[in-house]
């Protein structure tokens, strides 16, 4: 009987993974509860397995002391030296109980109870064997569906696939062989426990790395991934050799290295970014395949920067659904405001305006050059102040009676010694200016057509003879 308890015990341990000390610790707990169910005592009862016989027996431990105060649980100096002649106070005596009557119902109690030690002992194994392997790339079979959600089978134990980590692209059937990511160990759930995913951004730059034997060895490096699952990704690479085109390695010969990622992931677009430690190229660059016109740095702490591109590139650079802004703005890390050149026109022109307007108005007799004939012909015409002179156009000032052309040009002369001797609106310009205008040293209309190449073109070089870096 002993080598058949064993062996079985053995058995369950190397199904479920577990330490057989959990299981044989599991049966004498369950005999535990069984016999204080049986004898409804509240005596303090211990199990043990007897490795000679495989007889699980159980113990009534009493404690030496000198009064006794719990005639269940104590037991007096004099009665335990009658029973052990040495023993001392405070030491624990065990007396034997018959467990031959314990019947059905207590043998149905100690399985549950078995079972459920093991349970926990299982869920803990698993908890101990995957925690340190979240965020890494496992294969696992399809094993059933339940309720939209996928049940793989990871050897040991079962992972699920949610609704949220599948991409739409996706469809499988059971029996399947897929690579996932472990994103969660659950300790506590009652089911699966480890939670594994399809979208996550790690599941590209593994396939990567599978893929292009340049990232495998270190050659090129992956800096950053933005990804939206079934839709569209953008990688960030960048060359720790200058001879090894980064993009080219991982587009790879004709695309077929991109092709082979694209076909695992079903289909999913993927753009290669050259990666530039320079904010604004860098920039440039992930809004690829708009071409952008300028850009500027709004705010360096917040992370803010605006990019302008022609009218016709706004919405491929904004993308379906403002697809293609967003994905470029996390992979740069910062916030990205697209605007039109007539967008940005209209804004600048709008603040110009709004900026006169704030100007303090200067009477016309204040402005050198002006007879008091031609101020008074002026204000009679209901022109008092410099700024509503500058308004006005030449056709303007002739229908104002007693002003001919000669006129004209001494007021224009007028207008523009007086604003070049303004140091005031000198200063007010010059604040516009710092303000709308982008700087000078920043790159216009860089062409990213030569840096990044996208997935969807990937196709297009294989049937044509567009030069693609070699492996």
């Amino acid at each position: 009987m002993s080598n058949v308890l064993f062996q079985t015990i053995d058995q369950i341990s190397r199904e479920k993974g577990i330490d057989p000390q959990v299981v044989i610790h599991a049966i004498e707990d369950a005999i535990v509860v069984a016999s204080r169910k049986y004898f409804k005592s509240n005596e303090e009862l211990r199990g043990r397995i007897n490795p000679e016989t495989g007889e699980i027996d159980v113990f009534a431990v009493k404690k030496v002391v000198d009064a006794i105060t719990n005639p269940g649980r104590e037991i007096t100096l004099d009665e335990a030296r009658e029973i052990k002649p040495d023993a001392q106070l405070e030491e624990e005596l065990e007396f034997k109980k018959p467990t031959v009557g314990l019947g059905r119902i207590s043998a149905q109690m100690a399985k549950q109870v078995i079972f459920q030690k093991v349970r926990e002992a299982e869920r803990e194994s698993v908890y101990a064997e995957y925690h340190k392997h979240v965020g890494e790339v496992v294969n696992c079979v399809v094993k059933r569906f339940e309720n939209g959600d996928i049940i793989v089978d990871l050897g040991k134990t079962e992972g699920k696939l949610g609704k949220r980590d599948q991409s739409r692209l996706e469809n499988f059937s059971v029996g399947d062989r897929i690579r996932v990511i472990i994103t969660k160990v659950d300790k506590t759930a009652k089911g699966p426990q480890v939670i594994v995913s399809r979208t996550a951004p790690e599941l590209v730059q593994h396939l990567f790395q599978t893929e292009v034997p340049e990232i495998y060895d270190g050659t090129v490096q992956i800096k950053s991934i933005a990804r939206e699952a079934g839709e569209r990704t953008k990688i960030a690479v960048s060359s720790r050799e200058k001879d090894v085109d980064p993009v080219g390695a991982c587009v790879g010969m004709k695309g077929t290295r991109v092709q082979s990622i694209i076909r695992e992931l079903r289909g999913e677009k993927i753009d290669i970014i050259q990666w530039n430690d320079d904010t604004v190229s860098f920039a440039t660059n992930s809004i690829s395949p708009a071409k952008i016109s300028r850009v500027s740095i709004v705010d360096s702490t917040d992370k803010i920067m605006e990019m302008v591109v022609e009218d016709s590139q706004l919405s491929l650079a904004i993308g379906k659904k403002g697809q293609n802004v967003r994905l470029a703005s996390k992979l740069i890390g910062w916030r990205i405001d697209i605007k039109s050149e007539e967008e940005k026109r209209a804004e600048v022109e709008s603040q110009m305006e709004q900026l006169q307007q704030e100007v303090i108005p200067t009477p016309l007799e204040t402005m050198p050059g002006l007879t008091s004939s031609l101020t008074q012909k002026l204000t009679a015409a209901g022109i008092g102040t410099v700024e509503q002179l500058a308004n006005l156009s030449p056709e303007d000032l002739q229908n104002i009676p007693g002003i001919g052309e000669k006129t004209i040009e001494k007021i224009s002369d007028a207008l523009s010694e007086f604003y070049t001797q303004s140091p005031a609106y000198q200063d007010q310009m010059e604040r516009l200016a710092q303000q709308h205008m982008f700087r000078k040293d920043e790159p216009a209309a860089v062409d990213t057509a030569d840096n990044n190449q996208s997935s969807e073109r990937a196709e297009d070089q294989a049937a044509t003879a567009e030069k693609v870096p070699e492996e």
